[in-house]
């Protein structure tokens, strides 16, 4: 049984669930979670929660990712990336300089708002908008903010011309930022239809893309005995709260997670960690209605350190 989190490279052609099916038959367990979908076509960086280093999955998707995207400018399809039927196609000569792309990267750089392709999985009336998108449907979708932290430009090209004119970014952003709806947008910005046509996740929170193995890798790690040597422990996800060293005033309360009196550190973060000889033992949150307490979040059982 391993524990921790494994960052894997998800090769193109494989959904996220195919990669947790794959890994559960390699691993011989069940209790395998990735976290957050990369369709297909992308590549790129997703790290694998495995026993239970599950319950931190959602700490590591609200964290932000990097990709590395082209975006191709004079036609749009059906879903946004390079796998829909063209909808609008621009046979126009078409000339941009450095410059003018520059000032639509800039434009698009910190808060914007997005509206989810239909091809995409936000729910609306309980139900995936690529379930509607599939029936021929379109619905209203709520638009949502998100955050662009950087957004760079790749190539050295002074000018992009041509009749199809394509450019490579990278961008910094937060949970839920849809780069197909980006690439949109640039050529919205510069007049045109657009639409993504590649795109590689190349970090993950604080997983990179050095740190990770391939399907083939992970097995080939198991079969030599040297897997641990890749997984990172659960308090890996946890870098952004505090941690704490139980005492042994605490450690009973801790470990049966009661309601405790609230610590100093809780008035500036919004999470603590208890550890328990470095090993993560306990997350807590101030709580909800007893003023000066917390309370547990997440607990991790004390049979097998992470």
């Amino acid at each position: 049984m391993y524990e921790g989190i494994l960052p894997l490279w998800k090769e193109k052609g494989m959904t996220s669930h195919d990669c947790v099916f794959k890994l559960r038959k390699i691993l011989k367990m069940k209790r395998i979670g990735h976290t957050g979908t990369l369709d297909p076509s992308v590549e790129g960086v997703l790290p694998i929660c495995l026993g239970q280093a599950t319950k931190v999955s959602e700490y590591i998707m609200e964290q932000g990712k990097t990709y590395i995207a082209t975006v191709s400018i004079g036609a749009s399809t059906t879903t946004e990336d390079a796998d829909g039927e063209i909808v609008n196609y621009d046979k126009t000569e078409k000339h941009f300089t450095r410059p003018q792309i520059l000032h639509v990267l800039k434009q698009l750089t910190g808060e914007i708002v997005q509206t989810p392709p239909m091809y995409s999985a936000v729910k609306v009336n309980g139900k995936k908008l690529y379930e509607y998108a599939r029936e021929g449907k379109e619905v209203e979708r709520p638009s949502r903010k998100v955050l662009i932290y950087q957004l760079n430009l790749l190539d050295e090209t002074k000018d992009f011309c041509g009749e199809n004119v394509s450019f490579s970014i990278e961008i910094s952003c937060s949970k839920g930022t849809y780069i197909r709806t980006l690439a949109v947008q640039i050529g919205e910005l510069l007049g045109y239809p657009a639409h993504m046509s590649s795109l590689v996740r190349t970090t993950s929170g604080s997983f990179t893309k050095d740190q990770c193995l391939t399907l083939a890798e992970v097995e080939s790690a198991k079969d030599n005995e040297r897997l641990n040597e890749f997984i990172f422990p659960i308090k890996y996800a946890l870098q952004n709260w505090p941690s704490i060293e139980i005492t042994t005033e605490i450690n009973k309360s801790i470990e049966n997670g009661q309601v405790i009196n609230t610590h100093s550190l809780l008035e500036k973060n919004e999470k603590i960690v208890f550890t328990k000889n470095s090993i993560s033992r306990a997350i807590y949150v101030k709580h909800p209605t007893k003023n000066g307490m917390m309370k547990p979040e997440k607990m991790f059982s004390t049979e097998k350190g992470d």
